[in-house]
């Protein structure tokens, strides 16, 4: 019989050997659980992945709370830079790999004024709404960066819940807006906490031109980079045929390229989640043609994986964080106090997604009124509502950027900085379980399954432009014809830019690019 003595020893010097081993372990564990209660969830009404994941990781943490003796409710601690460097990479990048490219282009404009225009508008709502409130609640302490951080912190959207109710075979303008602007809001919220960083509150009057100017600078810099990465990564495939060794290093190739492109951004101090985003959408127009259709069929997974494995990490983490016991200690506020700016802060953010869609919509049906006499590519007052509504829940991209500014590697001993930590959960929390609960029966109720087949934004939607069929310009015609031809060109430019502009990049696209890139007209079959 082997004595308790000797089982203790072993269990001491296995916890003290495996430090790191254990706790990893255990988190993949709970991983898996979620995987299995999403799976089995699936159909049900109420519930989405996101939601299992978070009520997950809060029970962990009670189970954890009730082992430790309320000691900690963490498996592994979180460190912003875990979540940047590791974790968000995957995530964006298979948003553009995985992103329809017709849908999103067509719609492109309203999507730049809703994930750009539209994050300015709600990041002045929400810095001037709490600049206002939170010190008549008592919250003292915090300054004018912190205030303008805060409204870059919740003006970053999730728009995981109701992706995951939209089908973008049923409703692909609402599901390519939703899509669209949640993947650009992401962006341009780092972008601009970003710059927040950086900027001189007190000479912030004289420096708002060259603010604005900084962030188009980064913004523009950063997209150049993310296409050169991706023109360069589908060149090398078509040019070295990696297919006719290994699809292995094919798969390879583009995932460290577009691993590599965003350390670069970093490195530079560009936005990565620009750059990456950029990269993901170049590869899949470009170099997923010049690979073989073994890994055609690898890649899209494997992208999907990643991106869907590193989503619930840290929805799972976001469920075990609202139980951080030391936090909550810290804050010196009255329950009043606390209850009145988690209200404040669901309030101005409900007040200011209203203040951008709504209008911005009204901007986007007038100009594609004017382009088009097409009615499907009206934004209706229902899709409205229900792009309103995507945006209003919170998640990781919010959480880190909180983690960013008011910790130090996940760890605070300032009151008011913990209380902005518990602040944020709380709004995550809130926002994630009880509006994603309600996101499927809205969307049932807005758009029932019968009518949403009639919303088909229709594949020729530039109709009138598709007789272009010859170039502006051309050697073979008589000056006269040639001038004709421009003029018409630059009437429809104006009164349809989208869509024009469109028709030309898609004829110099097959005329050059996919050529020399790759493209489904020249698929590398000699590869």
């Amino acid at each position: 019989m082997v004595p308790l003595s000797l089982i203790s020893e072993c269990t001491k010097n296995l916890a003290s050997e495996h430090a790191e081993v254990v706790p990893i372990s255990l988190f993949v564990a709970v991983l898996c659980l979620c995987l299995v209660i999403g799976h089995l969830l699936e159909e049900n009404r109420w519930i989405n992945e996101s939601i299992v994941a978070i009520i997950i990781g809060i029970i962990a943490g009670i189970i954890l709370l009730l082992i430790t003796k309320g000691k900690s409710s963490h498996i592994l601690t979180f460190n912003e830079e875990l979540f940047f460097i590791y974790l968000l990479p995957p995530i964006i990048f298979n948003a553009g790999f995985q992103v329809k490219k017709k849908q999103f282009f067509h719609n492109f404009f309203t999507i730049m004024m809703f994930g750009v225009i539209g994050v300015f508008i709600s990041t002045f709502v929400i810095t001037c709404g709490s600049w206002w409130i939170f010190p008549k609640l008592n919250l003292l302490g915090l300054t004018g960066k912190d205030y303008l951080a805060i409204g870059t912190i919740f003006s970053a959207t999730d728009t995981v819940c109701t992706l995951q109710v939209l089908h973008q075979d049923d409703t692909p303008l609402l599901y390519s807006l939703v899509f669209g602007e949640g993947v650009v809001n992401d962006a341009t919220s780092v972008v601009l906490f970003n710059a927040v960083q950086k900027l001189d509150v007190s000479k912030f009057s004289s420096n708002t031109f060259r603010f604005i100017g900084d962030f188009f600078y980064l913004f523009g810099l950063s997209t150049s980079l993310g296409v050169l990465a991706g023109l360069l990564t589908s060149y090398i495939l078509k040019a070295l045929c990696f297919g006719r060794h290994s699809s292995v290093r094919e798969i390879a190739v583009m995932i460290l390229m577009a691993y590599l492109s965003y350390m670069l951004a970093e490195l530079c101090d560009l936005s990565g989640i620009i750059t990456v985003f950029f990269c993901g959408i170049l590869m899949s127009h470009y170099a997923w043609y010049n690979v073989t259709e073994t890994s055609r069929i690898t890649t899209r997974h494997v992208f999907a994986t990643m991106s869907f494995i590193a989503e619930t990490f840290i929805f799972l983490y976001v469920g075990m964080d609202a139980l951080d016991i030391e936090k909550w200690k810290m804050t010196k506020l009255s329950y009043g106090s606390l209850l009145g700016i988690y209200s404040s802060l669901i309030l101005l953010i409900l007040v200011g997604r209203a203040a951008f869609v709504f209008p911005l919509s009204a901007i986007a049906n007038y100009t594609n009124t004017r382009a088009s006499s097409d009615q499907a590519s009206r934004i209706t007052f229902r899709q409205q509502i229900i792009v309103w509504w995507a945006g209003l829940m919170r998640g990781a991209v919010s959480i880190a950027l909180a983690f960013k500014q008011f910790t130090f590697s996940g760890v605070t001993s300032d009151p008011v900085k913990a209380t902005m930590i518990t602040n944020t959960i709380i709004v995550v929390l809130f926002s994630t379980l009880v509006f994603g609960f309600l996101t499927k029966p809205l969307i049932r109720y807005l758009l029932p399954h019968a009518a949403t087949r009639k919303n088909i934004v229709h594949e020729e939607s530039g109709t009138q432009i598709e007789d272009l069929n010859l170039p502006l310009l051309s050697l073979e015609e008589s000056a006269a014809t040639n001038i004709s031809r421009a003029k018409e060109s630059l009437s429809m430019l104006i009164e349809s830019p989208v869509f024009t502009i469109h028709h030309y990049w898609r004829r110099f696209d097959d005329a050059y690019m996919r050529p020399f890139f790759g493209g489904p007209h020249h698929n590398g079959s000699q590869c």
